[in-house]
């Protein structure tokens, strides 16, 4: 019943939530990994909020008992503090049995928001934010075109945790090829040590379109990793989450997290 623009993702663990697209495609779209929203009808725009309105009317009409709810596309947070907090009035309005709102989050989407307006919209049932970092190497994220670096994550990851947010950090496994795959994975355990994320995923990169956009950035230095490369780049040197001691910890066998 809902007037999605094709194709939408979210995080896994969104599975069970009703995926609300309040914008179309990504403000920013110039990461040369990613081919999520280059197709011509994911041109950013922002959704009207009459027409957010009229949806949430159409599934509390339908009685569909919600408990979450996915702000999509891949860049809702850009929108401004007022907007995101109407946005989530309308949800706890419409769908009051709502127990957590979340959506992904770039980095710079932060840098014009305060950690009082995050707890605002913390209080409002916005509380997971699901950050690309990638990688915490800023000579690899120049590569890829993220516009970010380990600073502006840093910053933007205690930001989320200054306004008692939580948040769920993917860096991509094999993202620096095997000449930059060693400093990718120290600088990215580095960070994820210094922002102690609540979650963790390591995803591994994979180029359905082809890698030739990707690769023009490494001077014909870029290949795929082998599967015993990738395991190498987790096992030797990523950190991993140990819920327990709340810390990083490093693991001498190939594991994937999800």
């Amino acid at each position: 019943m809902l007037n999605y623009i094709e194709p939408v993702f979210r995080p896994p663990s969104e599975w069970k939530s009703l995926i609300l697209q309040v914008t179309n495609g990504c403000s920013y779209n110039h990461c040369t990994f990613c081919d999520m929203y280059t197709q011509p009808q994911k041109k950013f725009r922002p959704k009207k909020p009459d027409d957010i309105e009229r949806e949430l009317q159409l599934i509390a009409a339908s009685g569909a008992r919600v408990t979450r709810v996915f702000l999509a596309d891949g860049d809702a947070m850009t929108l401004p503090f007022a907007r995101l907090q109407h946005i989530c009035s309308l949800i706890n309005h419409y769908l009051p049995t709502v127990q957590r709102i979340a959506s992904y989050c770039l980095p710079r989407n932060l840098t014009n928001k305060t950690p009082a307006q995050l707890s605002q919209l913390r209080d409002l049932g916005l509380s997971l934010m699901y950050v690309g970092c990638e990688s915490g190497d800023d000579e690899v994220l120049a590569k890829i075109e993220k516009g970010e670096t380990f600073a502006s994550s840093l910053a933007a990851l205690e930001k989320i945790k200054a306004a008692g947010m939580k948040s769920s950090v993917m860096i991509l496994n094999g993202l620096a090829g095997p000449a930059l795959s060693r400093q990718h994975a120290l600088a990215s355990a580095r960070l994820m040590n210094a922002a102690q994320p609540d979650y963790l995923s390591t995803l591994v990169v994979s180029f359905p379109l082809g890698t030739e956009r990707f690769a023009c950035n490494f001077d014909g230095q870029f290949r795929l990793l082998t599967q015993p490369e990738l395991f190498q780049e987790m096992a030797g040197c990523l950190n991993i989450w140990n819920w327990k001691k709340r810390c990083f910890v490093p693991i001498m066998h190939p594991t994937i997290w999800y």
